[in-house]
This record gives C-alpha cells, sequence and structure tokens, in this order.
C-alpha cells in the first residue's frame, strides 16, 4: 500500500491515501463515497455548527451522501444537486462553469428550473466534503446566486491546504498538503 495520513474526523480514524497531484505536490483523499460511519458523523458534527439554513446544497457526486445525512438529521427533507451535465427531465437550466483541482478539466454544473424556484428566497447552506481551491464552492455559490438564494453557510468536512485559512467557511478539521515523500508541506 501507498503512503497515507492519519486523521481523526468527527471521532473517527482514518487513513487517508495519498495521491500525486504534481511531483512535489501530493494530497490527502478522503473518499466518503461508501463509508456510512463517517458520512453520519460527519453530518452530525456540521449540524452542530451550521446556521439556521432552509434548503441544502451541493455539488455532484462525492459530497451527495453528506448534504442527504445533514437533510435526514435535520429535518428538512429535501436538498439540491448541482448537476454536472444536464439530464432530460431538467427544464430550463441554469449553469455556471468550475475547474476542481481533482479534475483536469473545465466542467459546468446545473440546476434545473424547479430547483431554482425551490431554492429562490431560502437560506442556503452550501455543503462539500473537501474544500480546497474553493472553485466548485463558488460555482454553487455563484449558481445559488443566479437562482435567487441567500447563502448562510459554507461547510465542509475538511477544509485543504489555504482553505483553512479562510473565514467564510465553517469545517472540522484541516487537512495539510504534502510533499513526495510523504511529509506535511510547510
Amino acid at each position: 500500500m501507498g503512503m497515507t495520513y492519519e486523521m481523526n474526523i468527527a471521532g473517527l480514524r482514518r487513513d487517508l491515501p495519498l495521491c500525486r497531484v504534481t511531483d512535489d505536490l501530493y494530497i490527502g483523499a478522503f473518499v466518503i463515497f461508501g463509508d456510512v460511519e463517517i458520512t453520519v458523523a460527519s453530518a452530525e458534527a456540521l449540524l452542530k455548527k451550521a446556521p439556521e439554513f432552509d434548503v441544502i446544497v451541493t455539488a455532484e457526486a462525492k459530497s451527495i451522501p453528506l448534504a442527504y445525512e445533514m437533510a435526514r438529521q435535520s429535518g428538512k427533507y429535501h436538498y439540491i444537486v448541482a448537476r454536472k451535465y444536464p439530464k432530460l427531465y431538467m427544464k430550463n437550466v441554469v449553469s455556471v462553469k468550475v475547474r476542481s483541482i481533482t479534475t483536469d478539466k473545465e466542467q459546468t454544473l446545473y440546476l434545473a428550473e424547479d430547483e431554482v424556484e425551490y431554492i429562490q428566497g431560502k437560506r442556503v447552506l452550501i455543503v462539500d466534503d473537501v474544500i480546497s481551491t474553493g472553485e466548485s464552492l463558488r460555482a454553487v455559490e455563484a449558481l445559488v446566486e443566479k437562482a435567487q438564494g441567500n447563502v448562510v453557510g459554507r461547510m465542509s468536512v475538511l477544509a485543504e491546504g489555504d482553505a483553512a485559512n479562510r473565514d467564510d467557511i465553517l469545517f472540522l478539521e484541516k487537512l495539510p498538503l504534502f510533499n513526495a515523500d510523504g511529509s506535511v508541506k510547510e
């Protein structure tokens, strides 16, 4: 097995595999998919820090289980996923472009007309699994603004690298960046 970084997240220990981005930059891969225990615990911990909200909005795909579980635990049984591709059932879509550190090309995020109408005038909590460069966050925020929703909070399980220094996001733990030898970048 390759290099890993041990973290305590929402009271649970996880070993994150280190993945190469460039020759001298590695990131810790936090994959919430399939890990029900970390999803439930992270949702509970984030909701304790969350401002009052009406609806959760997240970007497709990795943070969908987290958004679902936060919606379920909070009793707000509806959440919205900004999609990477418009689906046939999505009418009159609105879109914004995004470039993420974990994706090698520009992407577009979409909301359908009924989702835009649902968000309009509501207090929106934007949720992600990891915030690093903030590009995905900015794209979702731009979609919420197009829908005339009011962003009341931006939350993630982990804040990676410089994102941990931001004062406009709430998160559970800081995820450092790594050198090629697995040591933490200073």
